[in-house]
């Protein structure tokens, strides 16, 4: 008997939206979870971009578009919007502002005719909360979600409740110093702790670098009874607030208390924890990693704090969306499409291969499929996937080596750290599984000859290894005031001598940074990955299997290029030539081409 579709399936299978596999994985899901609707499913599981689903689910139910390219929003309509939301109870205010429903303007002033936009607008709330909005006839448009997101941020920024109240606060209390032999006068802390509000700083910090996208917090002890909060924004760390006058020790107390897996009162060790946070609606978990540093003063008992802001809600599903560069892109896809076999991502730390790693994940990960991961920790929940939890009883290595007997068909390892790692994740590749890692080398010819010295025999990594992925992330220019770069002839000269050629240049439409308030004046916001890929060729396989004392990472490299692997220079420059960055960015994350 012929599978039922969805009326909504059939018609973006038809306009190619999605493809029948995705409408299959789409229709399981909604078999297992009945009342989620076909749409969110697409959305939320399988990373489909919500416009091109929901304006057509929006038609289906007779939803008129609103075109926000061709009706410009301008002051009066926002604060139209504000009044009107305003005058609403606070909590319809607030379930408005979560369900993101706006009353954009009125349609027609007698008739009281309200257009009220929405990104869903098959939501039921929608019209039960649009009728309240004070108008007779509200009529109801779907709205682009990514354009009522900006509005809603411009409209109602969220608060930040603790930085709200530490800026009624006076100065902090500087307790008098009185150092004990045996160590710190905890009393002495505790006091320093609550007079100076040091908790409604580190809760706000918490909240604040999450609205604003940062990657890590660094909380740093400085002499003079500073501390130092640093935000890395776009790879690059920047001064967010300093704590005059109270001990370094009472704020890296504060966050210890808010840290599970952590002692406070131990200072002479490496410590990791996690926090998790309820921000704006979304659960967020924060991985701590503390170290204990020296000081100008040697009875002080400092520690180096690093918060890693793990969001799920950055996790990117779809390889699409990577921006990987159509001839690496093409040579990975071919790589994990192979039933069997070894993908290895290499990079130093925060080069984005996780993020790579979770979307080539994404991508294989189907039904019927058994996925298993061993990652220490884990940080993204992976839907599908059978995420092994590592910990006092079941060590890093041992999960890698039981997962041989649990029947797996795709395998994460989250590092080959060491030879009985890496043996362990090669069987797994030649024994019929699909096996993804990562390595932390300079670029993918090095990856190989990383894995020879940490005793893989050659022939083992030549006939196990499907593609090495070298990867970089690049600051991108702000799209905002970026200034067109004309070039004098000796800078010319620059970037022929970084390895751009004549011709490349020649057709490049170069840009500089400029700044301005978007990027907060730094002329660069956001950041694009550069990609190396090595695809094991035949060529390639056979130089490595030769290999006598070593391998040849240079002989590798050469005929690599030969086949047409660009090098993450090339990548870079690639980038450059179409105004996306600057010789700068390239220069400051790639090195030479030999």
């Amino acid at each position: 008997m012929a599978k039922t579709r969805s009326r909504i399936g059939q018609i973006l299978l038809s306009e190619g939206v999605i493809d029948d596999e995705i409408e299959q994985r789409t229709a399981e899901i909604q078999a297992q979870n009945t009342g989620r609707k076909f749409g969110e499913i697409l959305v939320q599981d399988l990373g489909v971009d919500h416009h091109a689903v929901f304006s057509r689910v929006a038609r289906v139910y007779a939803f008129k578009e609103f075109d926000f390219d061709d009706n410009t929003i301008d002051e009066a309509d926002i604060e139209f919007i504000k009044g009107t939301l305003e005058n609403l109870p606070e909590e319809l205010r607030t379930e408005a502002l979560e369900r993101q429903i706006l009353p954009l303007k009125l349609l027609d002033k007698r008739q009281e005719m309200l257009l009220v936009v929405t990104p869903d607008p098959t939501d039921r709330e929608v019209s039960h909360i649009a009728t309240r909005f004070g108008y007779r006839r509200p009529e109801i448009y779907y709205g682009r979600r990514d354009v009522i997101e900006a509005l809603i941020q411009q409209i109602a920024p969220p608060k930040n409740e603790f930085l709200d109240i530490l800026k009624g606060v006076s100065a902090p209390v500087d307790v008098e110093e009185e150092a004990e032999e045996d160590g710190l006068d905890e009393a002495d802390l505790d006091a320093e702790i609550n007079q100076s509000m040091l908790t409604n700083l580190v809760e706000g910090c918490l909240v604040e670098a999450v609205r604003q996208g940062v990657s890590d917090i660094h909380v740093i002890p400085a002499e003079g009874n500073r501390t130092e909060f640093h935000f890395r924004l776009d790879g690059k760390l920047r001064l967010w607030y300093c704590q005059e006058a109270t001990k370094p020790e009472a704020v890296i107390a504060v966050v210890k208390d808010r840290s599970r897996g952590v002692d406070r009162f131990e200072r002479d060790i490496a410590q990791d924890g996690f926090i998790q946070r309820n921000v704006d609606g979304h659960l967020i978990r924060y991985r701590v990693s503390i170290l204990p540093v020296a000081g100008s003063e040697p009875e002080r008992k400092f520690e180096s704090i690093v918060i890693r802001i793990i969001d799920d809600r950055n996790v990117i599903t779809d390889l699409a969306e990577l921006g990987l560069q159509p001839g690496p892109l093409k040579a990975f896809e071919d790589a994990i499409s192979r039933p069997q076999g070894m993908v290895i991502l290499t990079g130093p730390t925060g080069s984005g291969k996780s993020t790579t790693l979770i979307a080539a994940l994404y991508s294989v990960i189907d039904p019927s499929v058994c996925v298993l991961t061993v990652e220490d920790p884990v940080e993204f929940m992976i839907r599908g996937a059978r995420q092994i939890k590592i910990g006092p009883t079941l060590r890093f290595d041992d999960a890698v080596r039981a997962i041989l007997r649990h029947d797996p068909d795709i395998v994460m390892v989250g590092e080959m750290r060491d030879l009985e790692t890496a043996e362990t994740a090669i069987k797994l590749a030649n024994t019929g599984h699909l096996t993804f890692s990562t390595l932390h080398t300079n670029d993918a010819p090095s990856a190989v000859s990383r894995l020879y010295k940490m005793g893989v025999e050659p022939f083992l990594i030549s006939n196990a290894i499907n593609i090495i992925l070298a990867q970089r992330l690049l600051r991108t220019l702000c799209k905002e005031c970026k200034a067109p770069l004309l070039l004098e002839e000796a800078e010319r000269d620059v970037y022929l001598k970084a390895g751009m050629g004549e011709e490349q240049l020649e057709a490049a439409t170069l840009y500089k940074p400029v700044g301005c308030p978007e990027c907060e004046d730094s002329g660069y916001k956001g950041r694009a990955g550069v990609h190396e890929a090595l695809a094991f060729t035949p060529e390639i396989r056979k130089l490595i299997i030769a290999a006598g004392e070593s391998v040849d990472e240079e002989a590798i490299r050469v005929e690599a290029r030969a086949q047409g692997m660009m090098t993450l220079r090339q990548s870079g420059l690639v980038r450059a030539a179409a105004g996306e960055t600057t010789l700068e960015a390239v220069l400051a994350a790639t090195t030479m081409d030999e």
